[in-house]
């Protein structure tokens, strides 16, 4: 018979909720019940007050979540070639990321499901089959990228990969199945606020503010290197609305019980966590194109390794620039690489029925077991690769995810606009508008790349 793992330190959820905050993944801990008994005091002011701040908490931690390694260095990677060029694609994405998740924990709130088991009983077996080996492999790209930001750590630090990244991937496993993790990812967490550093640094080198404005509201394009132009713009997209972040917002939603009744606050959460998380990629991009696209005298340069991406925090921290990317770069691949393989097993697990829980030995939950392990050892064995170029593998993974994006989209269309599901809460025409958009455009631009990668490879000319 199947046993569902609730308890804190076995719950996907109690893993993933560090990612945002420690205060809203303290929220995100409190039982049903309390939501219950907030509902009953709603009459007085303060108890609307708590109320909303017991809901709170999913949508800022996913789009915290998606400033992970591969994140970081897709936006440094931005800000160094193009300077301030594609700033005004996050205004594009932070609206299509907004609605994208507000639908998903619309979702949660109306069916009290997950999206997983949405797609299984939408779509059946097949269906839910191939969603999640989308999500598989998405996720088994990223978790090799932040075993590749680990690898870049040690490069940064002067120390091995060979060391630290052995070392990391049996450290990541023991801590999770021997049921210490809790007590460390905390400490992870803390880490990565080292990035917070990026909007005083922006500050602090003094960019022109007036440029920043005008290219946030105008669209720009360059007149050469069109392709990799177009490669960033993916990259950004996938790094941004990342497939599993949909998976974890309608499946943390679904589990606080949080109903349509009580769900403003919850579309609050979502709108307000995809501006703080998008502001902060944004800093990210105006610091780096402030220092390192400055420093080219507009000429643009491609970041090869992570001293190159560590620059744009030399106007805060001086000569412990590289050290503090260093301290944020691999608190964030250790939190992604302990989370992703975790929350990847669960999915997978309960989308099609199978035993799950980090407390079953290999022989009870086996196929959870091998996906959870199997990710980190895959991960960690293609980090090691010698030679193998770590940031630029970090960049092609986020566009990989861009390419992958669209077909969970289609998905989450179809349900969300299914009256037999969600009755009267499905999209609006303006919310169909922007997420087909979405879609329909994402899919164009990786096409038309793919036709850039391929095309010149066969001799044939394109966008060069």
């Amino acid at each position: 018979m199947e046993q569902r793992i609730l308890a804190p330190q076995n719950s996907v959820m109690a893993r993933i909720q560090y990612v945002g905050s420690a205060v809203t993944s303290n929220i995100l801990d409190r039982p049903a019940r309390r939501l219950r008994q907030l509902r009953d005091w709603r009459g007085g002011r303060f108890a609307r007050v708590f109320a909303v701040l017991g809901i709170l908490g999913p949508g800022l931690i996913a789009t915290s979540a998606g400033n992970d390694a591969g994140g970081i260095v897709t936006y440094a990677a931005v800000g160094a070639q193009y300077g301030f060029g594609l700033l005004w694609m996050m205004v594009v994405v932070t609206v299509c990321m907004a609605v994208v998740q507000e639908m998903c924990a619309r979702m949660g709130a109306a069916t009290g499901q997950g999206l997983s088991d949405l797609i299984r009983e939408r779509f059946g077996v097949r269906g839910a089959a191939f969603a999640m080996l989308t999500l598989f492999v998405a996720n088994a790209l990223i978790t090799i990228s932040e075993f590749a930001g680990i690898a870049a750590v040690s490069e940064l630090l002067g120390i091995s990969k060979y060391i630290t990244v052995p070392i990391a991937a049996v450290g990541i496993w023991l801590l999770i199945t021997r049921g210490s993790y809790a007590k460390v990812e905390k400490i992870f967490l803390v880490m990565t606020l080292a990035f917070f550093a990026y909007p005083i640094a922006a500050i602090l080198a003094h960019p022109d503010w007036g440029q920043v404005l005008h290219q946030t509201l105008i669209p720009t394009f360059p007149r050469q290197h069109l392709a990799t132009y177009l490669l960033l713009f993916v990259g950004t997209v996938g790094t941004t609305i990342t497939p599993y972040m949909q998976i974890y917002i309608q499946s943390a939603v679904a589990e606080k019980g949080i109903s349509m009744s009580h769900y403003k606050a919850e579309r609050a959460d979502v709108y307000i966590g995809a501006i703080f998380g998008d502001l902060i990629s944004a800093f990210i991009i105006i610091a780096t194109g402030a220092t390192v696209f400055l420093a080219s005298h507009g000429q643009g340069v491609q970041i090869n390794d992570a001293r190159q991406a560590a620059m744009a925090l030399v106007p805060f921290a001086g000569k412990y620039a590289e050290l503090l990317f260093a301290i944020g770069l691999l608190g964030a691949s250790l939190l992604a690489a302990a989370v992703l393989p975790l929350s990847t097993a669960y999915s997978i697990s309960e989308s099609f029925g199978f035993e799950r829980g980090i407390s079953h030995s290999f022989k009870e939950a086996p196929i959870f077991q091998s996906i959870f392990t199997g990710m980190i050892i895959f991960g960690a064995l293609v980090a090691l690769i010698p030679n193998l170029p770590l940031i630029q593998l970090l960049i092609i993974v986020q566009v990989i995810n861009g390419v992958l994006l669209p077909i969970l989209l289609v998905f989450i269309l179809r349900l969300v606009n299914d009256r037999q599901i969600m009755g009267k809460h499905v999209n609006s025409r303006t919310q169909n508008a922007i997420a087909w958009g979405t879609t329909i455009t994402l899919s164009i631009l990786c096409a038309v790349m793919l036709a850039s990668i391929v095309l010149p490879a066969m001799g044939i000319p394109f966008l060069s």
